[in-house]
């Protein structure tokens, strides 16, 4: 009989100088983001001048993606319908929950961005990087490639940050590695985060190998169609082991993440598809 070894989760919500964990997993994972495009692009001859604006690109990029994809995928029957729902998009705040200041009532308190949708900060770095390129007149397949072999890390860190935070979790399970999330219930169940932060920490060295091993292939688009097929390829079947998000998905055949990971998918393939022709011509004028 398998003896079950059911890992007990109920870490403090803060880390090191008061951050939350949360908070600080997207901080290392941008900064691990940053430093391999910085690399990618000093190796390829861009100058440090046309680099430094693109992480304000991406990061205004992801995080209003992010929150305009939670808030609209998500739960559009709050954040849509009313004034207060629509500040609360914009803001990170919670009204009618009020803190107090200089002993009055604000009416609302601080509460950080509570929802940011992968789906949503996928689409709105794509956005941002389109801005750049406009700005830089640097190719849009070179920089989504390079963007591309980066953003792993990145995802990697926000899933083990939703692993502290006991969010998104997993569907009840007898697998001996699972978690009880003390914060939900006392069940246990698939470590769903966990599960996310290790494939995508693999993805990120598949891409790395295959850039090292391919550097020509960088422009064509076949890295950014290599990243996106892997993360939502694996992010639609990985939706199985976890519990439902919103109460409408349980009236779904698919959930809401399975169905915005299929358009992901599609434009994956075609990129690789359309790399693998791109090569072919390049390879046919010389």
């Amino acid at each position: 009989m398998t003896e079950l070894l059911y890992v007990i989760w109920n870490p403090s919500a803060t880390g090191p100088f008061g951050l939350r964990w949360y908070s600080l997993c997207w901080l290392v994972g941008l900064a691990l983001a940053y430093f391999i495009v910085r690399y990618l692009f000093k190796k390829d001859g861009i100058k440090q001048e046309l680099f430094d604006p693109l992480f304000i690109y991406c990061f205004l990029g992801i995080l209003i993606g992010a929150r305009l994809g939670h808030c609209i995928f998500y739960q559009p029957d709050y954040f849509l319908t009313s004034w207060q729902g629509i500040v609360e998009m914009i803001f990170p705040v919670r009204i009618g929950h009020g803190e107090k200041f200089l002993g009055m009532d604000c009416g609302f308190s601080f509460t950080g961005y509570q929802g940011l949708a992968s789906h949503g900060g996928t689409l709105g770095l794509m956005i941002a990087l389109w801005i750049y390129v406009k700005w830089s007149k640097i190719s849009l397949w070179k920089v989504l490639d390079f963007i591309a072999i980066a953003t792993p890390t990145t995802a990697c860190f926000i899933r083990l940050g939703n692993l502290m935070n006991s969010e998104i979790i997993g569907n009840v399970t007898d697998v001996p590695w699972a978690f009880v999330f003390e914060r939900v219930d006392n069940f246990p169940r698939h470590p769903g985060q966990l599960y996310e932060a290790i494939a995508y920490a693999l993805f990120f060295f598949v891409g790395w190998y295959f850039y090292k091993k391919h550097p020509e292939r960088v422009g064509t688009g076949f890295f950014f169609g290599l990243c996106i097929t892997l993360i939502f390829t694996f992010r639609f079947f990985i939706e199985f082991t976890k519990d439902i998000q919103e109460a409408f998905e349980a009236s779904l055949p698919l959930d809401m993440g399975q169905i915005l990971s299929i358009p992901f998918i599609i434009l994956g393939v075609w990129c690789i598809y359309n790399s693998k022709k791109k090569k072919t011509l390049e390879e046919g004028k010389k």
